[in-house]
């Protein structure tokens, strides 16, 4: 398989650079694997662009790491579930709600739904469940929402790909596997 680097600052174009400086302020470094998107500039750019809107306005930022939790366990991408680990554990999430919401479930009724839901549109290609969609509905969302969960759906999936495609190093604590922990 063709071993993917990631690209330092200066071997990316003048477009990912200025993104890449962006990325250094606000976070203070720039993660691998939104270094590797910067070898396409537009690439990292809309992706940018669509993460920091999509389903913002239907759910909270835990809300928002359960579907993304659950939809990178789905597709076992180890970069993301580090990195969505401890981004929810910043916004107030335990160790422990992490590993139910990347097994779908939890005490919160909102956030199971959200989770289950994710988790069978991504196993099923859009095709969920007709319980996980009631399910949601039942837990107070609209069809604003689930119009927003898709779209968080195929961000997380879009990231999920690249980084299980590329395989680029994980700089992110390691997220412990839901079979050590079962």
């Amino acid at each position: 398989m063709r071993q993917f680097s990631v690209p330092t600052r200066d071997q990316v174009e003048p477009k990912a650079q200025q993104i890449f400086d962006n990325l250094e302020k606000q976070l203070t470094f720039v993660p691998n694997l939104y270094a590797v998107l910067g070898y396409s500039p537009d690439a990292l750019e809309a992706l940018l662009n669509f993460g920091g809107t999509i389903g913002k306005s239907s759910f909270n930022n835990k809300e928002l790491e359960a579907i993304k939790l659950a939809v990178s366990e789905v597709n076992q991408c180890s970069y993301c579930l580090a990195a969505h680990t401890a981004i929810s554990k910043m916004n107030g999430l335990t160790e422990a709600d992490t590993l139910d919401l990347r097994a779908a479930t939890s005490d919160n009724p909102r956030f199971a739904a959200l989770a289950q839901l994710a988790k069978s549109v991504s196993e099923n290609r859009g095709k969920a469940s007709n319980e996980a969609v009631e399910n949601f509905f039942a837990a107070g969302f609209d069809n604003k929402a689930l119009i927003d969960l898709v779209g968080v759906v195929i961000e997380i999936s879009f990231t999920n790909y690249l980084h299980n495609l590329t395989q680029i190093p994980v700089d992110f604590p390691a997220a412990k596997s839901l079979e050590a922990v079962a």
